[in-house]
């Protein structure tokens, strides 16, 4: 039987991914972190000092959390590695792994439990792990593509030191290329163009360049090297690193808002761009421009609110992809757009106050009065018609009596259309104190 397998060409009886053979033997040969693995980083110090903490490894696929956690518990020699995944794993699954890992304490031996995908276990499952992680049973090191501070319950995340994991950049994904082709004993058949082509499709994941480069070490050692041309026909390109519902979906939407915000049309052109090219609904980035056109813009420019329908109405009746060039203008109307947040801080500042006086009543002068009782209530008596006033404005009192001085909400900035509101603000606080 061996030597089918030799004839074969394998070197035992079951194939090993080129990504799985080349995993680093020690912390310093991973490759693009760093700022977690060198002498005095993190996890470097942690294995100096021979005393390993409950850690969280947050970052994208392909980083090496897997790699890291392994290596973590090889650098200690009384620990035992222990691996499940949140996706197959269940309460008694982890029962049991808790139950050995007790014996195993018993006899001298910790335990390194490395929980992959950790984000998938439910609040009730992660307060299992609490009181086996403070009496030392196990040393936990879970692994999320997450955000640990959406996903995970605040009671793990204090008893471990999360570490943020770098997408892989273009020099570590160059380092691991150079490692497959010492492995295979042979260059990979790509011009210098094609080669940076593939360590752009793996957009910073080191497992998914090394399976790209294990597909063109299957073509013959003579062929043409391949350019980005044919790179593209031969190899299928990955779809962007983006989850509609996770983490990545908020960033992206995170990226756009402010870009837009920042007055900076070309930003956001190329992170509306990244959403809908990932599949985001383009109706959900309609209504956030929407959104946009009134948090960020607002009386600067009135007719952004009404860009911002107009365009959601476009793609209503026109749909992909010719729907998608209104939301794209839209997002370089707004960019362009003078800014203010005015009128949205005015209206937080309205219900902070709102919520603090209660249920104060109106001053008598602004309620109707459509009975004999409320009108010797006082309910109307010195009311002046602001149309009868000279310049359509009365100066009264509109507030509560109870909040004494009158307060400030509106403030807007001296830009856009909201000059002119400046103008009329004016006019009007002259009106008022020369009532008062």
């Amino acid at each position: 039987m061996s030597d089918l397998f030799q004839q074969a060409g394998l070197e035992s009886e079951a194939p090993r991914p080129l990504a799985d053979r080349l995993r680093p033997a020690v912390l310093s040969e991973v490759t693009g972190q760093d700022h977690l693995v060198a002498d005095d980083a993190p996890l470097g110090r942690m294995l100096a000092t021979g005393r390993l903490n409950s850690v969280i490894l947050w970052g994208p696929p392909g980083t090496g959390k897997t790699t890291i956690a392994r290596l973590l518990s090889s650098a200690v020699s009384e620990m035992e590695f222990v691996q499940i995944s949140a996706i197959f794993s269940g309460v008694a699954d982890l029962r049991k792994v808790f139950d050995a890992a007790k014996s195993r304490r018993g006899m001298g031996k910790g335990t390194l439990l490395f929980v992959d995908e950790i984000h998938r276990f439910n609040r009730a499952q992660q307060d299992g792990f609490l009181p086996h992680m403070e009496d030392g049973t196990i040393i936990l090191v879970g692994a999320t593509t997450e955000n640990p501070s959406f996903e995970l319950n605040a009671a793990v995340l204090s008893r471990a030191q999360v570490l943020v994991l770098k997408r892989l950049e273009e020099q570590a994904l160059e380092t691991l290329l150079a490692r497959a082709e010492a492995l295979e004993g042979r260059v990979l058949p790509l011009t210098s163009d094609a080669r940076d082509a593939l360590k752009a499709m793996a957009d910073g994941d080191g497992r998914f360049l090394l399976n790209l480069a294990e597909e063109l070490l299957t073509l013959p050692a003579e062929a043409e090297p391949l350019d980005s041309a044919a790179l593209a026909e031969t190899v299928q390109r990955r779809a962007p690193v983006y989850d509609k519902g996770q983490d990545g979906h908020y960033n992206l939407i995170s990226a756009l808002h402010k870009s837009v915000r920042g007055s900076d049309p070309d930003a956001a052109l190329y992170w509306l761009a990244r959403m809908l090219t990932a599949g985001e609904d383009p109706l959900f980035l309609a209504r956030r421009l929407v959104r946009m056109a009134i948090e960020d813009i607002g009386l600067a420019d009135p007719q952004a609110v009404v860009q911002a329908n107009a365009a959601k109405e476009v793609y209503d009746f026109l749909g992909s992809p010719e729907g998608e060039l209104a939301l794209g203008q839209l997002v370089v109307y707004l960019a362009t757009a003078p800014k203010s947040n005015a009128a949205y801080v005015a209206y937080k500042s309205a219900t902070r106050l709102a919520k603090e006086t209660g249920s104060l009543m109106p001053p008598k002068h602004i309620l109707n009065a459509p009975t004999k009782l409320m009108k010797e209530q006082g309910y109307g008596s010195g009311y002046e018609y602001d149309h009868d006033a000279e310049g359509g404005v009365s100066g009264q009192t509109y507030f509560p009596e109870e909040i004494g001085e009158r307060p400030s909400f509106y403030q807007p900035p001296d830009r856009g259309f909201e000059r002119e509101l400046n103008k009329r603000l004016a006019y009007f606080a002259k009106i008022r104190s020369g009532r008062s």
